[in-house]
């Protein structure tokens, strides 16, 4: 395998690193020592720079969502039926029944990549979401209680600078 194609292998195994790339915000040499390729630094450095060149600009778009917050949201505990469950993950379903957890609903252009954008929003604040999902025009997010109005404004934020659609 070439050089170029390692270092590619190696930037498409982080994300992150890629997205820098696309939005032109990467110390070249700073990231060919980070990465995991055997080759000089500065051959590494050349190759992340041709690879930022080949790649789309990074865009964002501000998606069309109403975003409310819902109180006193925890487990269903033997529910025999979820129609009020608000998120269902992995068997264990979340809806009212007066406990210490808020939802986060998002209703509108929701996706995956909404998603993904929130619980990246939500890891920078350092708050940690019981459970999240995304259906159809929703997306809930389960945090603690004392975490919602936090949560509310990190999910207004991110959703306001979601990037592209997938390629």
């Amino acid at each position: 395998m070439s050089l170029a194609a390692e270092t590619r292998r190696a930037v498409d195994r982080r994300p992150f690193l890629r997205t820098a790339l696309r939005a032109g915000v990467v110390n070249y040499t700073a990231a060919a020592r980070s990465l995991a390729v055997d080759g000089e630094t500065d051959a590494i450095a050349t190759a992340l720079r041709r690879y930022a060149d080949e790649l789309p600009a990074h865009e964002t778009d501000s998606r069309d969502v109403r975003v409310r917050m819902e109180s006193g949201i925890g487990p269903l505990e033997g529910a025999t039926d979820d129609a009020d469950a608000l998120v269902t993950v992995g068997g264990q379903a979340f809806g009212p029944v007066g406990s210490d957890r808020t939802a986060i609903v998002a209703a509108g252009d929701v996706d995956a990549v909404a998603l993904a954008t929130v619980l990246a929003r939500l890891t920078v604040e350092e708050l940690s979401p019981t459970a999240a999902g995304v259906a159809g025009d929703a997306m809930v997010i389960v945090v603690e209680r004392r975490e919602g109005a936090n949560a509310l404004r990190a999910v207004e934020d991110a959703l306001e600078r979601v990037g592209g659609r997938p390629e």
